[in-house]
């Protein structure tokens, strides 16, 4: 079954994460489950997504979903801009919310953590050379 579209793909949020996802060593670009998701081997990054809120699915819309690297992962866990991804957050993964006041060094940042825990060791190799 394929699912539907869940995203304009003119969203300038969108073009943003675009900017910094297809940056990184092979990186390219699919739709997965109606979502773009950023990935090599394995994804890194999704726009959009959802989570479940007392039995209520709540949708992330203009988001990001990654992959922290684990240091990182228990501050942004009390950090209350983050949420848990209904089906990818038992594998470690934290949604942001995106909006005209992001910090795109952040959120740069965050997709680099995601890339480095996802992508194969010649890739990351290749990122470190850069």
């Amino acid at each position: 079954m394929t699912h539907p579209l869940m995203f304009s793909p003119d969203d300038p949020l969108l073009a943003r994460v675009r900017e910094i996802a297809l940056t990184f060593p092979e990186a390219d670009e699919k739709v997965s489950h109606g979502r773009p998701a950023f990935f090599t081997q394995k994804v890194f990054c999704y726009f959009g997504g959802s989570q479940r809120i007392d039995e209520e699915w709540v949708a992330h819309d203009a988001a990001i979903m990654v992959r922290p690297d684990a240091d990182d992962d228990p501050a942004l866990r009390q950090d209350p801009r983050f949420w848990v991804p209904t089906y990818l957050g038992p594998s470690g993964w934290l949604g942001i919310d995106l909006d005209e006041d992001t910090d795109w060094q952040e959120i740069a940042e965050l997709v680099d953590a995601s890339y480095r825990m996802t992508a194969p060791r010649r890739l990351v190799k290749q990122l470190d050379d850069r």
